[in-house]
């Protein structure tokens, strides 16, 4: 599983936050639709019933504030033991029937994106939603990959690019 943007991909499906475990929410994309996880918001659309996707509520920062609230809460765990469950936004589904909203928890440290993970996030979701996307590129970059670490910022946003753009997608 890995992380870029707004998105977890593993092997087999993509993300919007975090893949949810047990009961907690989140927004599943996959070759034949979305899927909206958890308590209370289980719900599937197929790629041909979505006209929107969108995000709300997500926290962004820039890169140096986004370490500042990293360091930040290191600290607050540090001094106070206390870890609380991961920041969750707000992810808006449109369909000819009106507009659904699920959560979805962050992945992000610190629940912080930066200014590019967020527009290019954005810019994806649309694009998934118009079918002129599909989440085939994520799918198979992370296939390739050998390790499980999460890539750097800037080869993150290199994917985000290229997948947002239909560009091809290297599997570093």
């Amino acid at each position: 599983m890995t992380m870029v943007g707004l998105f977890w991909i593993t092997e087999d499906h993509v993300y919007v936050g975090a893949e949810p475990t047990g009961a907690a929410p989140g927004v599943r994309l996959g070759k034949d639709g979305v899927e909206s996880l958890g308590t209370d918001q289980g719900a599937f659309w197929t790629w041909d019933a979505v006209r929107s996707l969108d995000v709300r509520d997500v926290a962004v920062r820039s890169p140096a504030r986004r370490l500042l609230a990293i360091a930040g809460d290191w600290v607050d765990v540090l001094l106070t033991t206390h870890v609380d469950q991961p920041p969750s936004f707000t992810v808006v589904i449109g369909t000819a029937e009106g507009t659904v909203e699920a959560n979805a928890l962050t992945a992000a440290r610190s629940g912080v994106h930066t200014t590019a993970e967020y527009d290019l996030s954005r810019t994806l979701l649309a694009r998934l939603a118009a079918g002129t996307a599909t989440v085939d590129p994520p799918l198979t970059w992370r296939r390739a990959r050998r390790d499980t670490g999460a890539p750097s910022r800037a080869e993150g946003e290199e994917l985000l690019r290229a997948w947002a753009g239909g560009g091809p997608v290297s599997a570093r």
